[in-house]
């Protein structure tokens, strides 16, 4: 299986080449657009059994020398995010072929292209390649963000477009110094290296941010609510599951591997989750629309996501890794829901879309399930990732953490009955566009949305039910997972083909 991990990032490369010869075929097109994604998802799921025991496959392409060859090595926690992304990258692309968005030439490719960097990003073993993988997968969203060419989608792009590159050079910059100091930027080379000098440690601490550039961590996080809400619905779901979270991915496995879990920066670490918990969630308190809302949510559960780096150890990682794959699932439930009701309806505005539960029952219920699950309410997966995070912070004992992360679920349930109460239990009502000035969004309520695009929402708040349900068989896998972080010999010696 380790001669198939470049195929990973190779067929939907290979896939977005070939789509623009299906210009005039949409079927063709169609079946690369799920037929890729899908192709992954089953690899990953075979990769997450042959890891399972805590073994590493790996791959130095061409049979070069580890160290010059290009290496590609998946543990379990890599497997188990493939396996999610490539799942929610086949759900938004139902979602983008039920909006006809597809039928654009332009969009499977770059979807493609997107979703082969993150991809890759996640197999990579070296740093500068997981640099290349990242701007592979950040050159379509440039377009992707702001094709619809409409003035908020644009000046949302400049931002995200200047954000990027600075975090782009960020972390260029900082391989390049890691390189300086270590003359390596193969992770297997480079494990453990942050202890060896102060100097060393700065090097990996410049990469650290830029990631939490990626991330939205606190304080760099402005970017994430002033960009994605106005991309298109499909693409803000994409765009959460993959780009965000593999900012996430690369702080977990370069601080596992180049810092070992650093206990001198745990506690800075840890003032950094939290306060990214507590200010995405009161963002979140302060908005109208859906989407923007959603957003900021994006930005507190990073923080939980995060904040088992604060408290190095099986627990902790293993808490924050399902936290990963559940709230990647969740969030783009939420996120294709309120995109269903948008692409319909034409706004995401709360006030002029009340009265939803009773004209969409399914897409009531889904959303419901998704919004319990954020919040941490049983039996849905949000709880038992936010109970074992607390536990674990509790274990550890950073109690204020632990408080502050239980308290911040009430404001995130707070804000999502928000929307419930505003979109789905309540009624229309008159909306200001200028201060001053009230005008009424009419919507036609005789109209309801097609099933098509309801689907793959309620797809996913189907597997936040089952890994609530089903606990039992993810938490063992997430322990494993972290266990190869908090003791990372096995994927380095695995690395370096030993």
């Amino acid at each position: 299986m380790n001669n198939l991990l470049p195929l990973v990032v190779g067929v939907p490369l290979l896939a977005a080449a070939v789509s623009p010869m299906t210009k005039r075929r949409l079927v063709l097109r169609r079946l690369l657009l799920l037929g890729t994604p899908a192709a992954v998802l089953t690899f990953g799921v075979l990769l997450v059994i042959e890891t399972r025991d805590g073994d590493v496959v790996a791959e130095q392409v061409a049979s070069w020398d580890a160290g010059i060859s290009i290496a590609f090595a998946a543990d379990l926690f890599s497997a188990l995010v493939l396996v999610v992304m490539s799942l929610l990258t086949l759900v938004c692309s139902m979602f983008l072929s039920a909006t006809g968005e597809d039928e654009d030439p332009l969009i499977v490719p770059l979807v493609l292209v997107l979703s082969g960097g993150v991809f890759g990003a996640l197999l990579t073993a070296d740093l500068f390649n997981l640099f290349v993988m990242i701007e592979v997968a950040l050159l379509p969203s440039y377009v992707l963000i702001s094709k619809s060419l409409k003035t908020p989608a644009l000046a949302a792009g400049r931002i995200y477009l200047t954000v990027s590159l600075l975090g782009s050079s960020i972390l260029l910059g900082g391989i390049a110094f890691v390189y300086a100091v270590n003359g390596s930027v193969h992770l297997g080379e480079l494990a453990g290296a942050g202890h060896e000098s102060g100097v060393a440690a700065f090097a990996g601490g410049v990469i650290l941010i830029a990631l939490g550039l990626k991330g939205a961590l606190v304080p760099m996080h402005g970017w994430l609510p002033r960009t994605y809400p106005y991309a298109s619905p499909a693409i803000t779901a994409l765009f959460s599951g993959l780009l965000t979270k593999i900012g996430i991915y690369g702080l977990f496995r370069v601080f596992s591997v180049y810092f070992e879990g650093a206990s001198q920066v745990q506690g800075i670490i840890l003032a950094i989750t939290v306060t990214t918990m507590v200010v995405g969630v009161f963002g979140a308190l302060g908005e109208n629309n859906m989407r923007a809302i959603l957003a900021f949510h994006m930005v507190s559960q990073v923080g939980y996501i995060a904040l088992g780096l604060g408290f190095f150890g099986v627990a902790g990682m293993a808490a924050a890794i399902f936290y990963l794959l559940h709230h990647t699932v969740v969030k783009a439930s939420l996120f294709l829901s309120a995109g269903a009701i948008e692409t319909q309806y034409g706004t995401d505005r709360l006030a002029p879309l009340g009265g939803m539960a009773r004209r969409e029952p399914i897409l009531a219920v889904s959303f419901f399930i998704a919004a319990l699950s954020l919040a941490g309410i049983p039996p849905f997966s949000g709880f038992i990732a936010k109970f074992t995070l607390i536990r674990a912070a509790m274990d550890e004992g950073e109690y204020l953490a632990g408080g502050i992360a239980a308290a911040v679920s009430i404001f995130t349930l707070l804000s999502m009955l928000k929307i419930w109460n505003a979109v789905f239990w309540g009624a229309p009502s008159e909306v200001a566009d200028q201060p001053g000035r009230a005008t009424t969004v009419m919507v036609d309520t005789d109209v309801r949305i097609r099933r098509a695009l309801i689907i793959p929402g309620a797809l996913l708040a189907l597997v936040t039910i089952s890994l609530g349900l089903g606990a039992e068989v993810l938490l063992p896998l997430a322990q494993t997972a972290a266990e190869g972080l908090v003791d990372t010999s096995a994927y380095v010696q695995a690395v370096l083909g030993r």
